[in-house]
């Protein structure tokens, strides 16, 4: 694909000026060529690998289970080996020719691999620790990982390995409320980390999957912590297993974020200060006869501190360059807003007055903080410059 005229306009005004030589200018020609090309056709690539994925996972889940009832224990434990083993191997055998198919068959065949473990228990009847299956499923991502180096692999493993260590809790509370709030705190923490994976200069395929990941569980884990938090008391568990709970929960966030950002994951640890505060904050709705000091406590105090955390979110974001999580904390600042606004003063007004008052009041944070954040978008653009 030809590069612009604009560019090639470029390229005669650095070379006149004696800014570039003529090698400089002719792969900078190369790279723009190649990279128009691989740009037009990427994305009906990605689109028709990942429906195409979908659509055989689907099939193959649809076919296994139309005829698993007229199987023996082994045809199905063969069955079950099979589909993974192709799965893989179509994989191994696209990886010169089709890479990103190669990428997407190994993809599948690592998630289909929590399928075959979860179904072999099943079929033999198997009575023992669940939570082992899960950590089964994260070794085998880790593994296909150590093997392949693709970012998916690692971005399932980012994923599996926590869900073990969250499995392995819930078994240890044994159907007990109690504890429920340290590995909600543990995942909004990680969500942080894996949101905080990117910055200007550190930005590959793996660090933007775990960025998609911990934004896709920060707002719901945030929203839990928030309206839950220590309405579930943590009296009935051990002191060992709360101490091992808690380590877990802070400390595991905290040395992911260093082996992914070093010195500059010093953020993380105010954010996990933050969490953990906040976790004794949970938002209220009765105040009915409580006493100023305890109101302002009890309401004022969770939704100002979780202000607070939006704030300094907004401020990582500039810090790092990076404006998706300017936008994760404006919609941060704009859910504390609206818990405040439904449990403090929605019942002060009158039906009609109350919406209306709540249009007007979101217009006009609508307007600044749209004002806020183009400025600040404007201001990490021009830092980049």
């Amino acid at each position: 694909m030809p590069i612009s005229k604009q560019t090639e306009a470029e390229l005669s005004r650095w070379l006149d000026a004696r800014l570039i030589d003529p090698l400089t200018a002719e792969r900078i020609r190369t790279f723009e060529q190649t990279r128009g090309r691989d740009t037009s056709r990427n994305w009906p690539m990605l689109i028709a690998l990942s429906f195409g994925a979908l659509m055989l996972a689907a099939g193959i889940l649809l076919f296994i289970a139309a005829h698993w009832d007229n199987m023996s224990p082994w045809s199905r434990f063969a069955l079950v080996m099979s589909v993974l083993a192709a799965m893989h191997l179509v994989g191994a055998v696209t990886s010169e020719r089709a890479p990103h198919l190669s990428v997407a068959m190994h993809a599948i065949g690592t998630i289909a691999c929590g399928g075959g473990i979860f179904l072999t228990g099943q079929i033999f009847n198997l009575q023992e620790h669940w939570p082992t299956g899960v950590l089964l499923w994260a070794l085998a991502a880790w593994i296909a990982w150590a093997l392949l180096r693709h970012w998916t692999q690692a971005a399932l493993a980012a994923i599996f390995t926590p869900a073990w260590l969250c499995s392995e809790w819930v078994e240890a509370m044994r159907n007990s409320d109690a504890g429920f709030h340290v590995y909600i705190e543990g995942i909004l923490l990680l969500a942080t980390v894996y949101l905080a994976a990117r910055s200007a200069e550190q930005d590959t395929s793996f660090r933007r999957a775990l960025n998609w990941i911990g934004g896709l569980a920060f707002i719901p884990a945030y929203l839990v912590l928030a309206f839950e938090g220590r309405w579930w008391a943590s009296e009935h568990l051990s002191r060992d297993l709360l101490v091992i709970g808690w380590i877990v929960a802070i400390l595991g966030p905290l040395v992911v974020a260093f082996l992914l950002r070093g010195v500059d994951s010093w953020p993380s640890m105010v954010a996990a200060v933050w969490i953990v505060i906040f976790g004794y904050l949970p938002f209220h709705f009765d105040h009915t006869n409580v006493p100023l000091s305890v109101y302002a406590l009890r309401t004022l105090g969770p939704y100002l501190w979780g202000a607070l955390g939006s704030v300094g979110l907004i401020a990582w974001g500039v810090r790092d360059r990076m404006k998706n999580r300017i936008n994760f904390g404006m919609a941060m600042f704009v859910v504390t807003l609206i818990c405040f606004y439904f449990s403090d003063l929605l019942d002060k007004f009158g039906r009609s007055v109350s919406l209306i008052s709540f249009g007007v009041l979101f217009l006009v944070i609508a307007y600044f903080l749209e004002k806020a954040r183009k400025r600040l978008i404007a201001q990490i653009a021009k830092a980049g410059a």
